[in-house]
């Protein structure tokens, strides 16, 4: 036992000093150092986040908005927040199954027109058709969120439905 272990220790005193640390079979030197490269420089205006759009033959078209607006908004409240305001707008559809609900503001830019921010609450139906069922079954809850500064020129907040439409001051 003696001699086996003395014979290790004289053998990787041996293999250290011959220069194993040089060695392409030490795994320390599998990577060199490190050094500056020279960086691929991104538009500033792009999101890195968001994937680019591919354009060959395997490419999707996009494909057309078909939600449409739902029947009717029953509530509307906007709760103020320490980074702006999030608009809570309760909406019945037409028929059960309304999924995909959106408020999607009348103008992109979220500039207000004279003051008032519109929005569409619109939402997208199966292609099957499903029962009405009750007014509870066809609820639907969708919320929207404003910054301080998209808030700023902002006196009414106004939300569209198809059969009619809920708006709020600011007070």
């Amino acid at each position: 036992m003696r001699k086996s272990i003395s014979l290790i220790l004289i053998a990787s005193l041996i293999t250290a000093s011959c220069g194993w640390r040089d060695s392409r079979v030490n795994p320390r030197n599998w990577f060199g150092n490190s050094r500056d490269v020279p960086v691929e420089v991104v538009d500033a205006e792009a999101n890195p986040l968001i994937p680019r759009q591919r354009r060959g033959a395997l490419a999707r078209e996009e494909r057309p908005d078909a939600s449409v607006p739902i029947a009717s908004v029953i509530e509307l409240n906007v709760e103020p927040t320490t980074s702006g305001a999030i608009v809570h707008a309760t909406g019945i559809a037409e028929r059960q199954g309304a999924f995909q609900a959106r408020l999607v503001p009348d103008n992109p830019e979220l500039e207000p027109t004279d003051g008032v921010l519109s929005f569409s609450f619109r939402v997208l139906y199966p292609n099957q058709a499903t029962p009405v069922g009750s007014e509870f079954s066809r609820t639907i809850h969708e919320a929207y969120s404003l910054t301080l500064d998209e808030l700023a020129r902002v006196r009414v907040i106004r939300v569209v439905a198809a059969g009619n439409a809920r708006e709020t001051r600011r007070r």
